[in-house]
């Protein structure tokens, strides 16, 4: 894995995105899984400070511990009411903010909210709990804002379609991705018919300066949701920003492709958990050279793997699983300690 390198002085003054990368949780407990995302982006984004946004006071125990110890990772008691409130009132949105946030009944649409007004307020890179950083990401700040693609089968445009040609071709890629996602490395058939899928924006990862358009339109649309409202499950999320890009242009917004962040999309991800012969050479392939980090997807079917994850499971499990291989190699401290 490339070493962590610091940001030259020349980059800093030039660049527009600050050199911090932001995390958030909200629960007191975190998991191990968790705690790789953040002592990865710690160990290898090369940024001047890692900060874990937490809404809750964490338990105490070895996770908490090896972030305490981690150089450049700060911990954010963030209260949310209290974050929002001056972002809502710069964009004149009234309480919509505060009050949707306290309406929302998922921790993961609490998050979609969060890591938007992060974004505005401060600007940075925002990255999901369930990643490995695994090179600089010094590269990514030259730029007002940014975000990432993944390869899809449902953006959410298609569910408003009427043409039965869209449904037969996307029900067709669905039933494909499907036995891929079951076959010994599908993962490499995949690529092979990758180019057949959509190619659609997901902020699990992305980045901007301070007071960004596209994050102060995603927040105004937030805003914009009906009291008492519940949004389906992606509605804050991807679909909201597939739907701005679809609609509004943003000059400067730079959209990576899925390699950067995605390598494995998904449902194909849960190839990162399958068993895997030489896993440390299969990951050499999976890893392209352009590839910054690595979603691996815990929200869909990785969840279940999120309990048996630890740094003892790493060392044991490296050989033949490929998400294992991949903390190995990116944190080498969980193959030495004992």
């Amino acid at each position: 894995m490339p070493p962590k390198r610091g940001i030259p002085v020349i980059w800093a003054l030039r660049m527009a995105i600050p050199p911090v990368a932001h995390f958030c949780w909200i629960g007191p407990r975190l998991p191990w899984a968790y705690g790789f995302a953040l002592l990865s982006a710690a160990a290898n984004a090369g940024m001047a400070e890692v900060v874990l946004h937490h809404t809750d006071a964490l338990e105490d125990g070895p996770v908490l511990r090896a972030l305490g110890a981690a150089k450049g990772l700060r911990l954010h008691h963030l209260a949310p009411e209290a974050y929002l409130a001056p972002v809502q009132q710069r964009l004149g949105l009234g309480a919509a903010l505060t009050g949707l946030y306290a309406g929302l009944p998922s921790p993961v649409q609490r998050s979609d909210l969060l890591r938007a007004a992060i974004l505005y307020a401060e600007g940075g890179i925002y990255i999901d709990m369930d990643t490995v950083t695994v090179a600089p990401l010094a590269g990514l700040l030259d730029a007002t804002q940014f975000i990432g693609a993944e390869q899809i089968v449902w953006p959410h445009w298609v569910y408003g379609s009427r043409s039965p040609l869209v449904w037969a071709k996307h029900l067709t890629l669905d039933v494909l991705r499907k036995a891929l996602r079951l076959t010994p490395a599908g993962w490499r058939g995949f690529r092979l018919v990758q180019g057949w899928y959509v190619s659609a924006v997901n902020n699990a990862v992305m980045g901007a300066e301070p007071q960004a358009p596209l994050f102060a339109d995603a927040l105004r649309v937030m805003a914009g949701l009906p009291a008492g409202a519940r949004p389906s499950p992606y509605a804050l999320g991807p679909d909201l920003y597939q739907s701005l890009l679809r609609s509004l242009s943003y000059p400067g917004l730079v959209v990576h492709p899925p390699a950067r962040f995605y390598p494995l999309p998904p449902e194909i991800s849960e190839h990162w958990f399958r068993p895997c012969r030489r896993a440390e050479s299969v990951l050499a392939e999976i890893l392209l050279p352009e590839t910054l980090v690595v979603h691996w997807y815990g929200s869909i079917r990785n969840a279940a793997n999120l309990a048996q994850i630890s740094p003892a499971s790493v060392r044991q499990l490296a050989p033949t699983q490929l998400y294992s291989a991949l903390v190995q190699a990116c944190l080498p401290e969980v193959k030495q300690a004992q």
